[in-house]
């Protein structure tokens, strides 16, 4: 499993009332992936920019997209430039792959219609992602606190190997800062809009 798997299996297995939101975790997915090529051997970093390696067999479809959409040209992209690049819409196509995978699935209502709701299934895939969360594991820990879930795991941050890792789990979240700031601009412009409209 990849680290990018893991923390969607973590995400989608949350309860119902705590949502995670889709722009958040997309960014984090794209930090996971680069984490993995990273890992692989697939991908390395000068700075802040990403320098496509050798390509790597990984066995994850959507992990060799990602590799495969580097950019190959100078000037290499910069981590945030790929967050923002790759990170749109992340989150619903891990969705696509694990319900493709048969790891999550969406049960049946009334007149046995497709639920909206997606539920994983029991599978060795989502008790290994759920240990290596109870782990504390830094990578893991860091990137789930981006998007939301869990605790800001500081310790666990002193723990992070390399400064290509690093770099990476600290451009995830300034993305994730820069969303939730957008947002709030957007929450402040509407709510003014609404003012004026209503007189």
């Amino acid at each position: 499993m990849t680290t990018a798997r893991d923390l969607a299996l973590v995400a989608l297995g949350l309860p119902p009332d705590r949502p995670v939101a889709q722009g958040d975790l997309s960014l984090a997915l794209a930090g996971a992936e680069a984490v993995d090529l990273l890992e692989s051997g697939a991908l390395s970093l000068d700075g802040d920019r990403m320098m496509p390696g050798p390509r790597v067999a990984t066995g994850d479809r959507l992990l060799d997209q990602a590799h495969a959409s580097l950019t190959r040209q100078e000037p290499y992209e910069t981590v945030d430039e790929w967050l923002w690049r790759r990170g749109g819409e992340l989150a619903a196509a891990y969705v696509d792959d694990l319900e493709r995978a048969g790891l999550v699935t969406h049960p049946r209502g009334h007149f046995r219609l497709r639920s909206a709701r997606t539920v994983l299934a029991a599978s060795h895939a989502r008790r290994s992602a759920e240990e290596r969360r109870a782990s504390g594991e830094p990578v893991l820990a860091t990137l789930l606190a981006a998007a939301g879930i869990g605790e800001d795991p500081a310790e666990a941050r002193e723990s992070l190997t390399g400064d290509a890792v690093t770099t990476v789990l600290a451009a995830v979240g300034d993305a994730v800062t820069q969303l939730e700031a957008v947002r709030l601009r957007w929450d402040v412009e509407n709510a003014a809009f609404d003012n004026v409209w209503r007189g």
